[in-house]
């Protein structure tokens, strides 16, 4: 009979001690959830004060929730009595496997990441990175979206464009139009100038600060050239440069000055 009464004691103090294992199981759940919750939306407004990007919001506020939940899940599993260590052990073992399963992508998703902190580029702004080039569209975390003049939609990872040389052609409010325009060399090099300073001064969109440079560069085969290096606001840039090559073609053919072709002088010399 005693021995019967000491079994469902103990017993009873089993359950007991499960039932209080598994209330403080559950009471760090939800406990760590709510703490979890609220960290997630402090960071994410502190963030979004900082005017941080919001991609970059979400990736950070992703990655917070489940740091933050595998803690609370690992920790409620140690009040069962499990052992947290060889658990820990276990997912970083999965993590390596996994990591070199994904190295190409982690790598772009590394990149993408360092790309909206960084942020060498925008949406809108027209750039060459990884063999591309065009306006950027969408940078997501494993992948920037071109659209190329001619209307075409580039995918580019973003490992190639991080790993890269970027150009950012929009990054700057003004750039300088670089043109060459070869003269012949019966023709008058001032007159040329004249005509050219005349098409600058006229087109409103080229900026008086910097000031234009025109300046004779080289003395080619066939023909004089002569740099015409005016400044525009960025958004003018192709406008202005298409206009003015035209104007200026015109303007010489007007005045007499010729744009000659390459050409080779051969000479004979004859034998009797």
């Amino acid at each position: 009979m005693s021995e019967s009464l000491v079994g469902e004691a103990s017993l009873s103090d089993l359950l007991l001690v499960w039932a209080l294992r598994i209330a403080t199981a559950l009471a760090i759940l939800v406990v760590g959830w709510l703490v979890t919750k609220l960290v997630v939306r402090l960071a994410s407004r502190y963030l979004a004060k900082r005017e941080v990007d919001e991609l970059l919001i979400r990736f950070v506020a992703s990655v917070t929730n489940i740091t933050l939940l595998v803690v609370v899940i690992i920790a409620a599993l140690s009040s069962l009595g499990i052992n947290a260590t060889s658990l820990v052990a276990l997912l970083g073992a999965a993590g390596v496997a996994v990591g070199l399963a994904l190295q190409d992508s982690l790598k772009n998703f590394a990149s993408g990441v360092l790309l909206i902190f960084y942020r060498p580029f925008g949406v809108g702004d027209y750039v060459e990175a990884g063999d591309a080039e065009g306006i950027v569209e969408k940078i997501d975390l494993f992948s920037t979206i071109l659209r190329t003049p001619d209307n075409k939609e580039v995918i580019v990872p973003n490992g190639a464009i991080y790993n890269d040389t970027i150009t950012n052609y929009s990054a700057r409010p003004i750039r300088r139009v670089d043109m060459v325009f070869g003269i012949g060399y019966d023709d008058d090099i001032h007159r040329a100038r004249e005509l050219i300073q005349q098409l600058l001064e006229a087109d409103e969109r080229v900026l008086e600060e910097p000031e234009p440079v025109i300046a004779v560069s080289e003395l080619a085969d066939s023909s004089v050239n002569l740099d015409v290096l005016p400044w525009v606001k960025t958004e003018d840039y192709l406008a202005v440069k298409f206009d003015l090559t035209e104007k200026i073609k015109l303007a010489f053919d007007e005045h007499g000055i010729s744009i000659p072709y390459p050409q080779v002088d051969i000479h004979l010399n004859g034998s009797n």
